[in-house]
């Protein structure tokens, strides 16, 4: 027996046991399996030490012997290393660096070729043919009966069994199967739940139960995020991690002949509860330098925000339904288009006078005001639609007269109005995507942002970045640069934008649904996006408890970011209502009603706009009374 200060090793014939404060680790010697288990003994999982890095065009299959390494290091950690023959690549070893808390696990691969391309890459569990002829996919064991997903997800589902997939990444809509890009991108971890945690009946499908929960992260540097999605992939009684790179990191040679790659850390690591899980995760890259702290906030983002976006579908569902008639009838005189019952199309000038002269009439004077889909004439230039908005400079300065801030809606990935070749092409040269991984397109991005946020432009004060989620996604797409894909890509885009808007105007908002701990230094406000409807069992969720559960995600992945609270859509006006009144609690308040709902067609009364406007007073007070207590906290240390 070996002793180190955290970890003992115990050496048997078959199996090496290693025993840290945090978990007992078997490992068997003669083929590709450990067993996790909590400080107690009982165990998490069977876990298979077959990885694949599957190349495209060609699966990654283990075959042959497994031999298994071990190494005690010299600052007390443990390494196993466990090695096996390769059908994709010159050689192929999976790495196990056991800590006194975790066990931090990669594959890494060498090329003997120059066009390696990286398809899918898979982790704990993936191709192989055992000496004993056993052949396929091998997955490790689930002995736990929960899985935690860290997203928003349709159906509402934030504990699921363990049977269940659940996916994470910066790809996905509202297409069926398809509605998990809510937070694009969320903290890449899941947490797997002990059986006591199902045996809860009580917990909701928002709820976070305390109890006993095993964290599985993917932790790297952003730059080296270069897939698209994460997913708990299950089947039966197993599972396997899986990281999808869809060809577009490349493995190549060195001039020695090999070239390698070696995959994020996949780092498992026990916790007493979701939120804590994510605690991990998130000083886990703030201790290797790959996420920051929090931004210096400044006074006018946490004004309230009124965006036009509920407001303008509210009133296309009462066009669609009333027709002309309504069209006409506007006290302003202004007549909206013929059939215009689109909801982008009410971006529109007078109806954003219209909605902010009402609720000014009811002592409403938002701080900031978001002018949402559609401003533009394409969505690819930013350049302003002057059918709807004549003169969006003057309107502009009209705001900023009246003590107000603007923010543009920013539809991230869009390319419309760009030329080809800055954007990611399909296999018959047609724009998809814009292409971060092309520094024209950078340029082109920083030009658009100087403008409009410059006072030799439009002066907005900032953005409202949107469709985050639909990152470009496919192997036969076409980048201008190997490697910047997927999460990546994304945090290349958000940091250009960023960048630019601060050289223009350095108390600028970028306001995004990035709530990952490493997009934390290239945005300044975290909103909390769509409201979803059914749970599982087809129930509704209320919003509030969805809201509040995406709060406590953010505040923990972006501990310190000012939170958009968002409001749409909103079932009915009882539900908008409930949730206004809980805003303050969660973030900065934000109004997206101010005629009607959408959802349910009811009216919005003088008296509801009466209540929200003595609930904003209330924020108000309160937010100049946190601000008076930290200055008086900064003078007594300066003192």
């Amino acid at each position: 027996m070996q002793t180190t200060d955290a970890i003992t090793l115990t050496r048997g014939d078959h199996e090496l046991v290693i025993a840290a404060p945090a978990y007992t680790l078997g490992v068997a010697l003669t083929r590709p399996r450990a067993t996790i288990a909590g400080p107690d003994g009982e165990l998490w999982s069977d876990l298979s030490l077959f990885a694949s890095v599957d190349r495209v065009g060609m699966a990654d299959e283990s075959s042959g012997p497994t031999a298994v390494d071990v190494e005690q290091l010299p600052d007390g950690d443990v390494q196993v290393t466990v090695s096996s023959d390769s059908s994709a690549w010159a050689t192929r070893t999976v790495v196990l660096r056991c800590t006194p808390r975790e066990v931090r696990a990669t594959v890494a691969v060498t090329s003997e070729r120059d066009d390696a391309r990286i398809a899918d890459v898979t982790m704990f569990g993936g191709h192989g043919v055992l000496p004993s002829g056993a052949a396929g996919v091998f997955r490790s064991g689930i002995r736990f009966s929960s899985v935690f997903v860290p997203t928003p997800t349709e159906p509402v589902q934030v504990v699921r069994p363990s049977t269940s997939q659940a996916q994470l990444g910066v790809v996905g809509d509202a297409d069926p199967g398809r509605l998990h890009g809510i937070f694009s991108p969320p903290p890449l971890v899941f947490a797997l739940g002990r059986p006591a945690v199902a045996a809860d009946a009580a917990h909701g499908p928002t709820d976070m139960p305390v109890g006993d929960w095993l964290g599985m992260s993917v932790v790297a540097p952003v730059e080296a995020l270069g897939f698209t999605t994460y997913r708990y992939d299950a089947l039966d009684g197993g599972f396997l991690l899986r990281l999808t790179y869809e060809g577009h990191t490349r493995v190549g040679r060195t001039a020695a002949g090999q070239g390698g790659w070696t995959s994020p850390e996949f780092v498992l690591r026990p916790a007493g509860a979701p939120l804590t899980a994510i605690k991990h995760y998130r000083d886990d890259l703030v201790e290797r330098g790959w996420a920051s702290a929090p931004p210096r906030v400044v006074p006018w983002w946490l004004e309230p925000i009124f965006c036009g976006w509920g407001a303008q579908c509210a009133l296309a569902v009462q066009l669609s339904h009333a027709g002309e008639a309504l069209a006409t009838d506007n006290a302003d005189g202004f007549v909206l288009p013929t059939g215009a019952a689109f909801a982008p199309d009410l971006a529109r000038q007078p109806l954003y006078d219209r909605w902010l002269s009402r609720l000014a009439d009811r002592g409403l004077q938002p701080g900031t005001v978001v002018i949402d889909d559609r401003w533009q004439a394409e969505y690819g230039t930013n350049t302003v639609d002057t059918e709807k908005w004549p003169d969006l400079r003057a309107w502009i300065d009209a705001r900023h007269e009246a003590g107000q801030r603007v923010l543009l809606w920013f539809k991230a990935w869009d390319p419309s109005g760009l030329p080809a070749e800055l954007t990611v092409r399909d296999a018959k040269g047609r724009p998809v995507a814009v292409d971060p991984s092309n520094p024209a397109y950078l340029a082109e991005l920083t030009r658009q942002v100087t403008w409009m946020l410059s006072a030799d432009g439009l002066d907005a004060d900032g953005f409202k970045v949107d469709f985050t989620q639909r990152a470009p996604s496919g192997v036969s797409l076409e980048a201008a640069t190997a490697g910047v894909w997927g999460i990546a890509a994304l945090h290349a885009l958000i940091r250009t934008l960023h960048t630019a808007a601060k050289a223009a105007k350095p108390d600028a908002l970028v306001v995004t649904h990035t709530v990952h701990p490493s997009f934390g230094a290239v945005s300044d406000m975290v909103r909390l996006n769509d409201v979803l409807e059914d749970s599982v069992a087809g129930e509704p969720v209320p919003v509030s408890d969805q809201l509040r559960f995406r709060r406590d995600i953010a505040a923990n992945s972006l501990p310190g970011h000012p939170i958009d609270t968002d409001q749409w859509p909103m079932p009915n006006r009882e539900q908008w209502l409930e949730y206004a009144r809980l805003q303050p609690a969660l973030g900065v308040p934000a109004l997206y009603y101010v005629e009607s709902i959408d959802n349910s067609r009811e009216a919005v009364t003088d008296a509801d706009l009466d209540e929200i406007a003595a609930l904003w007073r209330r924020y108000r007070a309160t937010v100049a009374d946190r601000a008076a207590q930290e200055r008086a906290a900064e003078e007594q240390v300066t003192a």
